[in-house]
């Protein structure tokens, strides 16, 4: 493959020359390289709302009652206030009438020693208490939203979603509070047929009675349109239904950064998020806002699950991004829950992990292929990864041979700080790379001169960041030429996914630029590089298919020697004869590409799949979520063929 790339790379000065129409040849009879089985995932973490305010589909904002404007807390958050100011507020639960009484938050005396956090509310009249959820709650006809509270107090309440400006009641349910200790109250409340559909709503909870109240841990939670499995009501089905469309065949969790945390005390520890939701304490994302670990271990799974995949399981590996670390017998006891982790995914009902996640509500086991030793520890400067990846490598294996081991750390630098560099074994290393479309298209060819006989590769994280909130059509150009790198390369790539995976478009909801589903409280919506995906993980054979390529031009950029304007690979599914062409086109120009077929014969009309743009800056946006998305045509095809090319375009051949 590398001889043939670079005779391609020569063809592209010969074509400045010659001016020569593109050709590209499929030798099918040469078909021998396997695509990996695991190519296409999935990679999440919790930042730019992924979780709170996206996938988990609870409405309300901090239920743990955990965000505070003014005072010390407040200023952490919001990088403002001074000594001395106003005392810290809740944020997000308002009293609509400021005169009518005081909130504060109780950091001591909650529903438990889990949940120690709650709202006091002394009210001297009636009034409202609201919740604006994250950035607007959904209502629309015909749902069902249910959900619980705990208050402590005497008096008659409603509880409900209306409109911002308090004109429409959408929907609501009558309280009658009559304990002094903490009660727990559920509460169902339907909207009507004919109700309209807005995102501008928000929670309320109208105290009939003045008095002294105490509210903890409330949550309200649309009633799914799709039943899921275990957790059937705690995905949002719009993003569900966008990523079922990707393919994905792993889910690689919990992440990035969220696995680590900045603290050893915010780590995600998994033992912490199973369970009922009041038994999940919850801990601050690296990411700076607050995670109930409504998202816990087995909600992973299930979503692993829901969309055909499997986990990538990422265990903690003794290291948090402030640079703290431990190792020795001190990574003992990390060791020893990353085991128990592994029992709570695989085992069975005879052991003691496997059974807890029995009576956690799904009886069978996970399958389970890899497991990832930390996240992102090329950033540890101590070298003290390679001992904890040994003793995690070793304590794993001997108790799960049969599972395959990533490193977060490629194996020279494992090497290079092993006392016993010999001693090091390595199945697959994770690399990761946050790219400019000029750089994709440079990088185009890096598998291509990897080592066959050394470890596996898994592309953990990957992006071409162009674009903001997601990415625009130029990234999804560096994006597909990257993935044709990929695809050919699948014998020793094993797996790749894109990160981040999400964003909340709201203003405050994003973290990091250039992300691959967009959303808000009512909407979702796949950006040019989510169709880019879609389109080549739903079109993949099982073999990689050789190709010459002779007389593709060149473009200009901005840095350096001019690139190719054409980027491609091809795969064939061996059982069923069906050929998958993919072919991108980054120029400005449109191009008419000669296609011969070598070893096999193309019959009749070939399905087509488009993705262009007029500009590689266009984008889809939550207004205007489908101006770029696949286009279907037919091709007649034969041994020699001519494809057009479009401008801006990535091109899928289905014969």
């Amino acid at each position: 493959m590398k001889k043939i790339m670079f005779a391609a790379v020569a063809a592209f000065v010969m074509t400045i020359q010659s001016g020569a129409q593109p050709l590209l040849t499929l030798q099918v009879d040469k078909a021998e390289r396997t695509v990996s089985p695991t190519l296409y995932g999935l990679m999440t973490e919790e930042i730019n709302y992924s979780y709170e305010g996206g996938l988990y589909s609870q409405l309300l904002r901090d239920i743990a009652m955990q965000e505070m404007t003014g005072g010390q807390q407040g200023r952490r958050q919001q990088g403002g206030g001074r000594q001395g100011g106003p005392a810290p507020k809740p944020r997000y639960w308002i009293l609509n009438d400021s005169t009518a009484g005081t909130l504060r938050f109780n950091t001591t005396g909650g529903i438990s020693f889990v949940q120690k956090r709650s709202l006091s509310i002394e009210l001297t009249k009636p009034a409202t208490l609201e919740n604006p959820g994250f950035w607007g709650i959904a209502v629309r006809p015909s749902t069902t939203y249910y959900g619980e509270a705990y208050f402590k107090g005497n008096g008659r309440v409603t509880v409900g979603l209306r409109s911002v400006n308090g004109s429409t009641i959408y929907a609501t349910q009558d309280l009658t509070l009559r304990s002094a200790d903490w009660q727990s109250y559920s509460f169902n409340m339907q909207t009507a047929a004919d109700e309209i559909v807005t995102k501008d709503a928000v929670f309320f909870i109208q105290f009939q009675d003045a008095g002294n109240y105490s509210l903890a841990y409330p949550t309200l939670f649309p009633k799914a349109k799709k039943a899921y499995t275990v957790k059937s009501d705690w995905y949002r089905t719009d993003i569900m239904d966008l990523l079922r469309e990707m393919h994905p065949t792993f889910l690689r969790f919990p992440g990035g950064n969220y696995l680590e945390g900045n603290t050893f005390k915010e780590r995600f520890d998994w033992k912490r998020t199973i369970g009922p939701l009041t038994t999940r304490p919850g801990h601050r994302s690296p990411w700076g806002y607050w995670s109930t670990d409504g998202m816990g271990l087995l909600e992973f799974l299930c979503w692993a699950e829901e969309c055909g995949a499997e986990p990538i399981l990422g265990v903690f590996a003794g290291y948090v991004l402030n640079g703290d670390y431990v190792e020795g017998d001190a990574l003992e006891p990390f060791i020893k829950d990353a085991l128990d982790e592994i029992e709570y995914t695989i085992g069975g009902p005879d052991t003691r992990w496997g059974a807890r996640r029995v009576r956690d509500g799904h009886p069978e086991p996970f399958k389970l292929t890899y497991v990832e030793i930390g996240n992102e520890d090329f950033f540890d400067r101590s070298g003290s990864y390679s001992h904890r990846f040994m003793q995690f490598y070793d304590a794993i294996k001997a108790k799960y041979p049969q599972l395959q081991i990533i490193s977060t750390q490629d194996e020279r630098a494992l090497r290079g700080n092993a006392e016993n560099p010999a001693a090091v074994k390595v199945d697959v290393i994770d690399e990761h790379y946050y790219r400019n479309a000029e750089a994709m298209y440079r990088a185009a060819q890096q598998y291509d001169s990897y080592d066959r006989n050394g470890p596996k590769i898994f592309c953990g994280e990957w992006a071409t960041r162009e674009g903001s909130p997601t990415t625009n059509m130029n990234a999804a150009l560096g994006d597909a030429a990257w993935m044709t790198c990929m695809e050919r390369n699948s014998d020793i790539l094993v797996a790749h996914c894109y990160a981040p995976l999400f964003v909340n478009v709201n203003q405050g909801g994003m973290q990091w630029e250039s992300d691959l589903i967009g959303y808000d409280a009512l909407t979702s919506f796949g950006s040019p590089s989510y169709h880019a995906q879609c389109m080549f993980a739903q079109n993949l054979g099982n073999k990689v298919v050789p190709m010459l390529a002779d007389g593709v031009p060149t473009v200009a950029m901005g840095r350096g020697d001019p690139v190719p304007q054409l980027y491609y690979n091809t795969t064939i599914d061996s059982r069923t004869g069906q050929l998958y062409l993919k072919v991108v086109n980054i120029g400005a120009t449109a191009q008419q590409v000669t296609v011969a077929v070598e070893g096999a014969k193309p019959k009749g009309k070939a399905e087509v799949i488009t993705l262009k743009a007029a500009r590689p800056e266009d984008t889809n946006s939550i207004d205007n979520p489908n101006n770029i998305t696949p286009q279907k045509s037919t091709l007649k095809v034969s041994g020699n063929f001519r494809l057009p090319l479009a401008p801006y375009s990535i091109t899928v051949v289905k014969m």
